[in-house]
């Protein structure tokens, strides 16, 4: 682990880095569960992808060392509600800082994870995109348009969510991109699914360059239009449009 200061004191981190040259750099935000030995297996996968990964750990505002049991989830629910959003968001910027000079900047998180990265993805400075798997209390905030591109993971087995929200918040939010998947996400073959589209997600604005700003579009691209040059009296046109 590392340590990462924030303005509001130190969060330790856990950091995997790839082999290479990194692409960029992904941010993983844990669950009620602390940075566990999923989380860590999450932040290896990208740190495999070409990412340097890095995964703070929330809870050390209140307890350090915390890793839960799927059994103890009432007790990590307490720890993040001590947490709380504003210091938590505080911790996911120190990260960001801290692997900037990796690339690009995308952040990752599932379940009270999912929820931070989606606010983050408006609160926090310096970040590509924002990924989300069933992103606790997003439908709450769905009228607030995004900053960064922005994708969410959902299930339909899920029973924080229905199909009838996923609808409402995809009519309210036209600007993210919301899959709902058949069974749990955790099933293999969704997983993989979400997986890769979580990749290709990154890859586009991490990796290549971002989608263009059109006038009145509004999307929440990094790329702004140049504008063009106007062409002269006597510049070849073409013909004329028949």
């Amino acid at each position: 682990m590392i340590q990462l200061t924030t303005d509001d004191g130190t969060v330790s981190a856990y950091r995997a880095d790839p082999e290479g040259a990194p692409k960029g750099a992904v941010v993983v935000v844990q669950d009620v569960f602390g940075v566990d030995a999923e989380i860590r297996k999450i932040a290896d996968g990208f740190a495999a992808a070409g990412y340097v990964a890095i995964a703070p750990a929330l809870f050390d505002k209140v307890k350090a060392n915390v890793t839960l049991a799927a059994s103890d989830a009432g007790e990590g629910r307490a720890l993040a509600a001590q947490v709380g959003t504003d210091w938590s968001l505080a911790a996911v910027q120190a990260a960001v800082d801290s692997v900037k000079d990796a690339g690009k900047v995308a952040v990752v998180g599932h379940a009270w994870g999912g929820y931070l990265a989606y606010h983050a993805a408006n609160r926090v400075r310096g970040l590509a995109c924002a990924i989300g798997y069933y992103a606790e209390g997003v439908l709450d905030g769905a009228r607030e348009k995004r900053r960064v591109p922005t994708l969410l993971h959902f299930a339909e087995d899920d029973p924080l969510f229905s199909e009838d929200d996923i609808i409402r918040f995809r009519a309210a939010r036209p600007d993210v991109s919301a899959y709902l998947y058949p069974g749990a996400i955790d099933d293999a073959a969704t997983a993989a699914l979400a997986l890769d589209r979580t990749l290709f997600w990154i890859s586009q604005y991490v990796v290549g360059q971002g989608p263009v700003q059109l006038k009145n579009a509004g999307a929440y691209a990094q790329a702004k239009t140049e504008r063009k040059p106007k062409k002269k009296a006597d510049d070849d046109l073409g013909p004329p449009d028949a």
